[in-house]
C-alpha cells in the first residue's frame, strides 16, 4: 500500500500577455500583494504565436512571464487562477479583457498550467479550475508535450522556465 507523504512546495509564476507593455507594469502591484516579490521576470516579447486572443484583445500583443520568491503548496493553484482572473477583470473594457494572467507552477520534473476550460489532458483541481502538465524536464531541459502552447515552445520560455528551475533549486 502506498503511503501519503507531504510534498515540497513548488515555484509560482505568472504567464501575462497584453497589447500595452504599461499595462503589464500596472498589473504588478496586485501580483504582489497576493504573492509577494518577484525573483525573476522574463523580458517582454512579441506574442505572436497564436492569433487565439486577436479578437479579445487586438493585435501586437506582448508576453512576459513572472515568477515569485515565495514558494507555495502544490493544491493552491485553483485559488491563484480565481484571483488573477479577479486580478484581470479590475482592467476590463467594456467586457473584453486587457490583460490575460495565466498562472503555474514549476516543479523539479515539470511545469503545471491552470485553466478554466476542461479537455482531456487536464484535470479537474477545484472550483472550476483544471489543471495541465505542459512541459516535463529531462535531459536537463523541458520537454514540451502535444498539448504545450507555441509560446510555451519559445527561446524565451525555455530560459525563463530554466533559470526559474536554477532559481527554485537553490531554494530548496
Amino acid at each position: 500500500m502506498g503511503r501519503i507523504t507531504t510534498y515540497k512546495p513548488v515555484k509560482l509564476f505568472i504567464g501575462m500577455i497584453s497589447r500595452s507593455k504599461d499595462l503589464i507594469e500596472k498589473t504588478e502591484p496586485f501580483l504582489i500583494s497576493n504573492w509577494g516579490t518577484m525573483d525573476i521576470k522574463s523580458p517582454v516579447v512579441p506574442f505572436d504565436f497564436t492569433d487565439y486572443y486577436a479578437k479579445e484583445m487586438g493585435t501586437g500583443l506582448l508576453r512576459q512571464w513572472v515568477g515569485f520568491e515565495k514558494l507555495i503548496e502544490q493544491e493552491e493553484l485553483s485559488n491563484v487562477k480565481t484571483e488573477t482572473n479577479n486580478i484581470e477583470n479590475n482592467f476590463l473594457n467594456s467586457s473584453n479583457r486587457q490583460i490575460n494572467l495565466d498562472p503555474g507552477y514549476l516543479a523539479l520534473s515539470k511545469i503545471v498550467l491552470a485553466s478554466t476550460k476542461d479537455y482531456s489532458h487536464r484535470i479537474y483541481l477545484k472550483n472550476g479550475i483544471h489543471a495541465e502538465i505542459t512541459m516535463i524536464y529531462q535531459n536537463k531541459q523541458f520537454t514540451h508535450l502535444p498539448w504545450t502552447y507555441p509560446d510555451y515552445k519559445s527561446a524565451a520560455a525555455a530560459k525563463f522556465f530554466v533559470d526559474l528551475r536554477q532559481i527554485y533549486t537553490g531554494q530548496m
